[in-house]
């Protein structure tokens, strides 16, 4: 990312925190752009999160830890990241008709984290998310061991939580990453 590119990002991610503030009452955005100054990798994962239709935002600070989370909060999945199945076995199962890729996978190279059930359930609390799509979540391993994966969203005005095969993919599925920073 060169520099403008880069303070073109900062403007559009101080324009959207100010925009959407019930997201992250009690924070200033001098102590975020402060943090982003000081991770340079973490301001390549925002450009990665934001390029792929992500429209990341602050949604509070980790509980005992004190790092700013940002968090996808485009109001469907993140176009650039549909259609990919949950992680790297589930593609390596798949014969026929592969995904591009896995949403583990993506995730990893964004250097961001798939949201666990309790991150996409707090982040419905802020807005309403993924009304036409859903997301692929953090999945327990003992559960990825029977062959399956977690995927929400939200219908008839509650937040689902459902199980799919890990190989599953659908146009209409992406992920929404996590960045603590």
């Amino acid at each position: 990312m060169n520099a403008r590119e880069r303070e073109q990002l900062l403007q559009t991610l101080k324009s959207r925190f100010e925009a959407n503030m019930p997201r992250h009452p009690g924070l200033a955005w001098a102590a975020i752009a402060a943090r982003l100054d000081a991770d340079r990798k973490a301001l390549d994962s925002l450009h990665e999160m934001e390029r792929s239709g992500g429209e990341p935002d602050v949604v509070g600070l980790g509980e005992g830890e004190g790092r700013a989370l940002f968090c996808d909060c485009s109001a469907e999945s993140p176009s650039g990241r549909r259609s990919l199945c949950f992680d790297r076995e589930a593609l390596e199962s798949r014969k026929e008709n592969r995904p591009v890729g896995s949403a583990a996978e993506v995730a990893a190279a964004m250097g961001v984290e798939l949201l666990t059930e309790a991150q996409y359930r707090e982040l419905q609390q802020l807005g309403e998310f993924d009304l036409k799509t859903s997301s692929w979540l953090a999945t327990p391993n003992e559960m990825r061991r029977l062959g399956g994966a977690l995927f929400g969203d939200r219908r008839f005005g509650r937040v689902f939580v459902y199980h799919n095969g890990a190989q599953s993919y659908y146009a209409a599925r992406g992920f929404r990453g996590l960045l603590r920073i």
